[in-house]
Parts: structure tokens; C-alpha cells; sequence
């Protein structure tokens, strides 16, 4: 009965009725079958058709970026349909400040994708999977029905396991299986866990899938809230991934084509972030401040871990792979520091991760289109031969380290600044991957780009027009969100806020209060002057 009222109010908020949120899921849908539809004669129409659904789609993700309120903590833009009525399952989706960017994000990387990198070979499939993976992607971040998100993380699943496969290298089928059996393995357990949920909450009041009621119910025992919510973590850091089940990333990245590195990198990552801040802290926040300690150890671990193996790298694409798993490992650890600060850099550092290594894929699949390998003995002095191309990598590159006024320096800060006060140790240690970072990231490209070239490094052609134009929306936004990130901190704040005063309105934990100034007597002041 509170549907209809919800969505007046909604609607009085957006000041239209018009279902955008749930155009933006069906219009890439829509894409990929008129592509299907298209006659095989005509390959040249597949990529700019499937990127003109694309772009209309990230239209509207900008549209729901220009007229979402800053002020509102709550979901916007919500929709609700019924769907299986008997089993309370909806067709409902929103977005609040946490999911906002993600979506944004999103909307901004998968046109690129499509106009930047050349499949070389069925550029029907190619395009119908990405517009499918667009769409499960919008899918997965604005529902808020527990079933709806389900479906939706599987759909992602099926084209990026098709892209990889179909367009990926030498180990593309090993890499793709291992790929789909570690996700659907989690997966398996959260479906498990979503029917325990649903049904166990479910009492007078009706079985429901509803995320919002759920979590206002709380209506689970500890014991059966921690089961599940180790279920969904299992299922999460598995996507993201954080060690130990991170080995099937190096391995899909290496080997998958650079539209799939890219998405994989800038999006389909997220999802498990994504998944253990709405689900994890928001359905069961008991069990999310029982398990905070062991999963922020195990990001911690990524952070150390990831570097390292990173340095050891020979393949300049794997090296950047091991540089995902540290990455992640810091927004890990932001999310269960449960602090405003830590939690508003870990929604920021999954955007400015997408943005920083998303280019940081494109550019090195350009370099293995003009040079045909990504080993980094076999490349040297580029810098020469190639110097726009060089100056675009410098800026990815020194981004993704964290450099102050580039947008990683943002993030990492404002996850060490939160953490500190909650999780003290684990951010002294996690401090190190800054370190670390610029080591093998430094490293790398000393030894690829400087260094005397060889006449095959001098023939590197540099940055055509066209590639100039594709990276430069990246390095605008690396360093738009480096000098001034206050229009995302001011919409991720209210639902981070909120998301916070959940957890401590139903568990044991109080954030920290802020430390009380020091209090200065001007009289003693005067008397040490004298």
C-alpha cells in the first residue's frame, strides 16, 4: 500500500514521472537485439549503432546525475512494478549517492569501449554482448530487490565470460572457465543465502525481496544474520577480488581483450564493493561489524599482496591486473572502517579506480596493437618515438599511484584519514601500498618508456587523432576529480551518513567522535612570554 505514495514522491522530487532508471537498463538491452537484428553484410554498422544505444543510455545516467538531490540520504528516481506477486518479487530499482557514480561511471565507459577498441572479428557478438553487459551492469546497481540484483549480477556474468572467450588470447578458455566457475561459485551460496533472507524474515508480515524492508526488519537471529552475511561476503570479495580467491584476475585479464580488461576493470568489479556496502553493512550490520576485523585484514593483505606480485611482473597487462587486486584491498578496508570519511573514499575510490585503470587498460592495448607484445623487456624507450602517448600514460600512471591533485590521491586519503581511528594498525600497513605502488608502476615505466630504443621501439607510432580524443574524457576526469571532487564527496555523504546510523541503530558499534580541540588559556600564553 505504500508503493504508490512512494512514487508520487518521487516523482514530485524528479519533476517528471518518466521511468528513467528503468530505460537506462533496457535501452542497451534493446541495443544488443537490434544489433543481433542487423544482416551480417553490413559489419561496418555494428559498433556505431550498439554506440549510439550506448550513449543514450549514459545520457540518461547524466540526467539522473544533474537532477539528483544532494540533501536526500534516501533512494531516488524509484520504480516499482510487480512482478511475481506470490513471491513478493518486484521490479524495483532506485539510487542513492552511493550508487549514483557507479552508474555514471558505467554509462561513461561502455561507449568508449565501443568506439575505441576494434574487435578484429565479429563485430555483431562483440557489440551485443558489451550492450548486454551495459545493461546487467545499470541492472545490478539500481535494483533493490534482492531477486532483481541476483538476475542482474548473473546476466553480467554470461558476456564477459562470451567476451573473453570469443576475443580474448592464446589462454582465453582456461582463463574464461575459471573466470565463470569462481563467480558462479559465490553466486551459488549468496542465491542460497538471498531464499534464507526472504523467507526466515518473512513472519505476519508476508515473504518480501524488498531490500529496504528487509533491512528494516531485521528480523533474522545473530547466528542466521552472520551465516548469510558470510555468504554474500564470499560471494563479493570473489568479484572484487581480494586474496585468497583473486587468481582467476590476472588470468581473465591477461588473456581477455582490451574492451574486456577495461569493463572488467572500470565496472564489473565494483559489483563486489558495490555488493558488500548495500547488502553486506546495510542487510546485516551486526554481522558486518562481527566480520569487519577479518575482512579488513584480508583487504589489507590485498593492498601488500597485490603490490608485490605486481613488481615481479614481466606482462606490463598482468602487472596492471595485480594493481586492481591493491587497489581493492584499500576500498575494502574504507568500507569496514565504518567512518564517513572512509566510506565516502571508498565509494570515490571505486569511481577514480574505473577511471585510472580503465585508461591504464586501453593504453597498454594500444601499445600491443603497434608493437604486437606487452612483455616489458621486449619494449624500451618509447618515450622517444612516442612522446603524446608517453604524456597521456605519465598522467594514467601517476594517478593510479596516488599523486596529490590527480584523482587516486582523493580516494586513498580519505580511506586512511577514516580508518585510522577504527582500524589503526591495518591503515599503518595499508599506507605502504602508496609505496609500493609507485615502486612497480615507477619501475615499469622507466623500463618501457625511457632507456635507449631499439628500431623497432623507434617505428612505435604515437597517439593517433582519433585515440587522443577517446583518452582525453579520462585524463579530464582524473584530473577534475583530483583539484575538485566536492560535487561527488556532496552526494555521497547523506547516504554514506545514513548508511552508518543503520549500523549503529542495530548493532553494538559507535563511530569514533571527533577529537576535542585543545583548549588554549591566553593568560598562561602571556605568562610564558614573559
Amino acid at each position: 500500500m505504500e508503493c504508490p505514495a512512494v512514487m508520487e514522491m518521487v516523482a514530485v522530487q524528479t519533476g517528471s514521472t518518466f521511468p528513467v532508471l528503468n530505460a537506462m537498463i533496457v535501452l542497451p538491452a534493446l541495443g544488443a537485439l537490434v544489433v543481433v537484428l542487423l544482416p551480417n553484410s553490413r559489419p561496418e554498422m555494428m559498433r556505431p549503432i550498439g554506440a549510439i544505444f550506448s550513449s543514450m543510455a549514459a545520457a540518461m545516467s547524466l540526467f539522473v546525475m544533474t537532477q539528483f538531490s544532494s540533501q536526500d540520504p534516501g533512494f531516488q528516481f524509484e520504480s516499482i512494478q510487480s512482478w511475481i506477486p506470490a513471491l513478493g518479487i518486484n521490479w524495483h530499482v532506485g539510487v542513492d549517492g552511493i550508487s549514483l557514480w557507479l552508474v555514471v561511471l558505467t554509462g561513461f565507459i561502455t561507449p568508449i569501449v565501443l568506439l575505441a577498441v576494434d574487435p578484429h572479428h565479429d563485430p555483431k557478438p562483440y557489440t551485443a554482448w558489451l550492450l548486454l553487459l551495459q545493461a546487467g551492469s545499470f541492472g545490478a546497481f539500481l535494483s533493490l530487490d534482492l531477486f532483481l540484483f541476483f538476475v542482474m549480477f548473473e546476466i553480467v556474468l554470461v558476456p564477459m565470460y562470451m567476451l573473453i572467450g570469443g576475443w580474448g588470447y592464446d589462454d582465453r578458455r582456461y582463463a574464461a572457465t575459471k573466470f565463470f566457475l569462481y563467480t558462479m561459485a559465490g553466486s551459488a551460496l549468496m542465491l542460497v543465502a538471498i531464499v534464507s533472507v526472504a523467507t526466515l524474515s518473512a513472519g505476519d508480515q508476508g515473504i518480501t525481496f524488498n531490500v529496504i524492508e528487509l533491512a528494516q526488519r531485521q528480523a533474522l537471529s545473530t547466528n542466521t544474520a552472520r551465516l548469510c552475511f558470510l555468504a554474500f561476503a564470499l560471494a563479493f570479495v570473489i568479484k572484487v577480488p581480494i586474496v585468497p580467491v583473486h587468481t582467476w584476475l590476472p588470468d581473465a585479464h591477461t588473456q581477455a581483450p582490451t574492451a574486456g580488461s577495461v569493463v572488467l576493470a572500470a565496472v564489473m568489479l565494483k559489483l563486489g564493493t558495490y555488493g558488500l556496502l548495500r547488502f553486506g553493512l546495510y542487510l546485516f550490520p551486526e554481522a558486518a561489524v562481527w566480520g569487519a576485523p577479518t575482512l579488513a585484514t584480508l583487504g589489507v593483505i590485498g593492498v601488500v599482496y597485490g603490490a608485490i606480485v605486481a613488481t615481479m611482473q614481466k606482462d606490463l597487462k598482468r602487472l596492471v591486473a595485480y594493481s586492481s587486486v591493491a587497489h581493492m584491498g584499500f576500498i575494502v578496508l574504507g568500507i569496514f572502517a565504518f567512518t564517513t570519511q572512509s566510506l565516502e573514499g571508498g565509494v570515490l575510490q571505486m569511481v577514480n579506480h574505473g577511471l585510472s585503470t580503465g585508461a591504464l587498460f586501453l593504453l597498454v592495448g594500444m601499445l600491443y596493437e603497434r608493437r604486437k607484445t606487452r612483455v616489458i623487456d621486449e619494449l624500451n624507450g618509447i618515450q622517444s618515438a612516442a612522446p603524446i602517448f608517453a604524456g597521456f600514460f605519465t598522467i594514467v600512471m601517476l594517478s593510479s599511484i596516488g599523486v596529490p591533485g590527480l584523482n587516486g590521491f582523493v580516494g586513498e586519503f580519505l580511506i586512511l584519514i577514516g580508518s585510522y581511528d577504527t582500524r589503526r594498525w591495518w591503515t599503518v600497513i595499508a599506507a605502504t601500498g602508496v609505496i609500493l605502488a609507485a615502486l612497480y608502476l615507477l619501475w615499469a615505466y622507466q623500463r618501457v618508456f625511457h632507456g635507449e630504443p631499439t628500431p623497432t621501439d623507434e617505428a612505435t607510432p604515437d597517439l593517433t587523432l582519433r585515440e587522443g580524443l577517446i583518452l582525453t574524457p579520462f585524463v579530464v576526469a582524473i584530473v577534475f576529480l583530483g583539484i575538485y571532487p566536492k560535487p561527488l564527496l556532496d552526494r555521497i555523504e547523506p547516504a554514506v551518513d545514513g548508511l552508518i546510523t543503520h549500523i549503529e541503530n542495530h548493532s553494538d558499534y559507535e563511530r569514533p567522535d571527533p577529537a576535542d580541540p585543545i583548549a588554549i588559556d591566553q593568560h598562561q600564553l602571556d605568562e610564558d612570554d614573559h
